[in-house]
């Protein structure tokens, strides 16, 4: 096993999303079937990826002087994120 799969293993030994949810997801998007380490591969990167928003997110929050994160604020790091 590599090193980076063994960072990811531990990674989702800690993880916040149930794996449900992610499986049924994927099972949205027309895959039959979905094994448990896609869902948590899955949950994963969006854990991750869900970290770095929120943090964008605070940032902003807290540049307008609010202590509480808006949705337009996710929205807005989102939109930032993505470009």
């Amino acid at each position: 096993m590599t090193r980076s799969m063994k960072k990811l293993e531990s990674k989702l030994d800690n993880r916040a999303i149930p794996i449900a949810p992610i499986g049924r997801l994927i099972r949205k998007t027309n895959a039959e079937r979905v094994s448990k380490s896609a869902a948590k591969g899955l949950g994963a990167i969006l854990e991750d990826l869900g970290k770095k928003i929120a943090l964008r997110a605070a940032d902003l929050a807290k540049h307008a002087n609010r202590t509480t994160v808006m949705g337009a604020d996710i929205r807005l790091a989102y939109k930032l994120w993505r470009e």
